[in-house]
């Protein structure tokens, strides 16, 4: 039996059975018990390899797997509760891209801005960068990814413009320190590696990012922005 075939075993054991003793016990005949008369004994014995119908397995063998199938359950289990977007039918382009990029901004590995452009319930034209990763942590998501409701750009976002009531509101998040003072646009620097995020479409967005305009019916225009941070030691 090769390693693969091996491991496959010791899996279908594992699974079948609750503990080592367990195992044991489904090794051990009517027959086994009436010469020995005594269980503990028979035990010993299918684990030394001396009786037994099938396969030995070492004990540290069945409880190291038994803890690995355990944890990656649970793992399992931790990602579907945290992922939002889990399980969800997802139609649009825009609802999709967020939730490619869900697990990665909940866990540090990706940091996305996402710039929208559409109108408010009142009819205004409205437009905001949004640090995903920050909104992720302070508001459910289930009421977009449902479908329920449409992500938008909100005057508490990294920047916020309402073009109809000439509104433009500005703030750092934890993750992106607003440059507003700059002579060729908005710039955002991301905290942890202090590189600079740059949001006008004619330049480049600069070290580690990207931009990636997002086609959807949702809205009048979407932009994702990535940044994969390389944080300083």
């Amino acid at each position: 039996m090769d390693q693969e075939e091996g491991l496959k075993a010791l899996d279908n054991i594992v699974t079948q059975f609750n503990t080592y003793e367990d195992f044991l016990d489904s090794q051990i005949t009517t027959v086994d018990l009436y010469y020995l008369e005594d269980e503990t004994l028979a035990r010993q014995l299918v684990e030394l390899g001396y009786r037994g119908t099938g396969e030995r397995v070492k004990r540290e063998d069945f409880e190291a797997r038994k803890a690995a199938i355990e944890i990656a359950r649970l793992a399992e289990r931790a990602q579907q509760k945290t992922l939002t977007s889990a399980g969800k039918d997802l139609q649009d382009n825009f609802l999709m891209a967020l939730a490619t990029r869900e697990e990665d901004n909940r866990s540090g590995k990706l940091s996305s801005v996402i710039f929208i452009r559409d109108r408010n319930s009142h009819g205004q034209e409205i437009s905001g960068y949004i640090d995903y990763a920050h909104r992720l942590k302070t508001e459910d998501f289930e009421v977009y990814f449902t479908g329920k409701k449409r992500l938008l750009p909100r005057p508490t976002d990294i920047s916020f413009y309402n073009w109809d009531a000439d509104i433009a509101v500005c703030n750092s998040s934890p993750n992106y320190q607003v440059i507003a003072d700059n002579p060729e646009g908005l710039l955002f620097r991301y905290k942890r590696d202090r590189k600079i995020l740059n949001v006008d479409p004619k330049a480049q967005p600069g070290d580690n990012s990207t931009r990636i305009p997002i086609p959807t019916e949702l809205y009048i225009q979407a932009v994702i922005f990535d940044h994969i941070s390389r944080r300083k030691t």
